[in-house]
């Protein structure tokens, strides 16, 4: 929560203040605790609480409002003194909860509140944003055409994502949601963005693994991470998003490109539905409260592209949501997916048969598309996610044995190729200029007569080939083309007539 700045600023503001204070009568309310459990507390004699006030309890705990009735206010536990019982005093601040930002914050792990996590020094808030806000107004926003680019190839050539823009990532568990996340934050490095990692209700282990993932990697330098452990309150959880857009708004405003993963929004969304179940709100599909779609629109809608006029800045989402048996038809990914701007839908029987990232071409979008894609890479991609698609048909028949033309065995060859181009470890995200080679090489033919089992090893060398050359995305195609035909040998695929 915001400090009052009047009596906690410097020395001249104070003078300030005390030389125009007059005394007066003041009224403050004052509540008790009826009962206490589960993260939840029943105050009573807090006839002006307001939905999401503060609460300040005795001894030092903090809570906020979350249910008003005729009798009693509900609020959830944000931190607990360990000595709040029935009877223990109420006070209302008045105050709305706030997340300390500073430029320090880069390469930090923070709570919800903003209280650091990592063993380093508390921060020296410059400004605080608040956790509760409107989302930027359409007069105020301008067109996502800047490309975000994450390093995953089949994601920068065929569902890119543009800054600003929100991107789900949905698919079962296990499948590698957040290893296409950690990628796309890694990514960043050298790219002039700011990236926030939310990690909502996790084990313990796994923020660990994504802290020093991230921090091997050299990408903590240029991103804040905000853990809400499992462990934790379920109030300090379901204000996890939240803190970790607060962040990201700030250094949107501030006129910096920001990335911010929310990881994820499906056990964010049963955090949510625990609480409102405790104070009793009357429970909807699949026993989530009603308002569980406005909640994460409210959220989500926060993340655009500014204009100039309010300082240039964006933020681009990548919420994850986890789905059950491949069920993308349930409740909360069915809200996600209609309030962002398309998904990466990762499949479990890609997966299975060995394809990394086991992202499914048909079941994915990007509604920005080519909009926010690079003229020369959407050039060179044209029309290749259709060709995939109809590659994956005509695989079908050849598991039949059925008897193919000539032009649909090309077909097929040229789309196994570009399958296994598509192909890529996790944590080695690749950059534009590799992805630019292999489209050229891909599209002038050259090839298509590799063997699938070098199909890596010619990638490899195309990528030294354009380091070598130092050719950018804006070189001329000639160049390009000169470069790869170089670097693979061969020639080029006749001109069309």
């Amino acid at each position: 929560m915001a400090p009052d700045t009047a009596a906690t600023g410097p020395l001249e503001t104070q003078r300030a203040w005390l030389a125009t204070y007059a005394p007066g009568l003041r009224v403050a309310e004052q509540g008790t605790v009826v009962s206490v459990g589960d993260g939840i507390a029943w105050i009573a004699g807090l006839p002006s609480a307001t939905l999401n006030g503060v609460l300040e309890l005795e001894h030092g705990g903090q809570a906020m409002v979350f249910d008003l009735s005729d009798r009693m206010v509900g609020a959830v536990i944000l931190r607990d003194s360990g000595t709040i019982t029935s009877g223990t005093t109420v006070r209302q601040t008045r105050g709305r909860l706030a997340m300390p930002v500073c430029p320090e914050l880069l390469g930090r792990i923070v709570d919800p509140l903003g209280s650091p996590l990592d063993g380093g020094i508390p921060l020296t808030p410059t400004a605080w944003q608040p956790l509760e806000a409107a989302s930027p107004p359409i007069v105020a926003r301008d067109f996502v055409r800047r490309p975000l680019y994450t390093g995953i190839k089949v994601i920068d050539t065929l569902i890119p994502i543009g800054k600003g823009q929100r991107q789900l990532i949905i698919g079962d568990g296990g499948l590698g949601r957040t290893s296409v996340a950690l990628d796309a934050v890694i990514h960043q490095r050298g790219q002039a963005v700011r990236c926030v990692y939310v990690l909502v209700g996790q084990k313990r282990s796994t923020v660990v693994n994504v802290v020093e993932t991230l921090r091997a990697h050299r990408a903590l330098e240029f991103t804040t991470v905000v853990a809400a452990e499992a462990s934790a309150l379920p109030g300090l959880q379901h204000l996890a998003p939240f803190a970790g857009c607060a962040v990201a708004e700030y250094w949107m405003q501030q006129g910096y490109d920001t990335l911010v993963v929310y990881d994820d929004l499906a056990t964010h969304a049963k955090l949510y539905r625990e609480l409102s179940l405790l104070l009793r709100h009357p429970p909807g599909r699949e026993a989530y409260p009603g308002d569980i779609f406005s909640i994460h629109a409210g959220l989500l809608e926060r993340a655009t592209c500014l204009n100039a006029e309010h300082g240039g800045g964006s933020m681009t989402a990548l919420p994850i949501v986890e789905t059950l048996q491949g069920e993308i038809a349930a409740y909360i990914p069915t809200n996600l997916i209609s309030i962002t701007d398309g998904q990466v839908y990762l499949d479990r029987r890609l997966f299975a048969s060995g394809v990394r990232p086991a992202i499914d071409i048909a079941k994915s979008v990007s509604r920005i598309g080519g909009q926010a894609q690079h003229p020369r890479i959407k050039g060179e991609a044209g029309r290749m996610k259709l060709d995939y698609l109809q590659f994956l048909e005509l695989e079908v028949f050849t598991q039949f044995g059925a008897r193919l033309e000539a032009s649909m065995e090309a077909a097929i060859r040229r789309g196994r190729v570009l399958r296994e181009i598509l192909k890529q470890d996790r944590l080695s995200p690749v950059p534009i200029e590799s992805q630019m080679a292999w489209l050229v090489a891909f599209n002038e033919g050259l090839l298509d007569d590799v063997e699938l089992a070098d199909v890596a090893a010619r990638l490899d060398a195309l990528q030294r080939g354009v380091e070598q050359a130092s050719l950018t995305v804006d070189s001329p195609r000639s160049e390009w083309v000169a470069a790869v035909t170089r670097t693979l040998g061969g020639a080029p695929r006749p001109a069309a007539p």
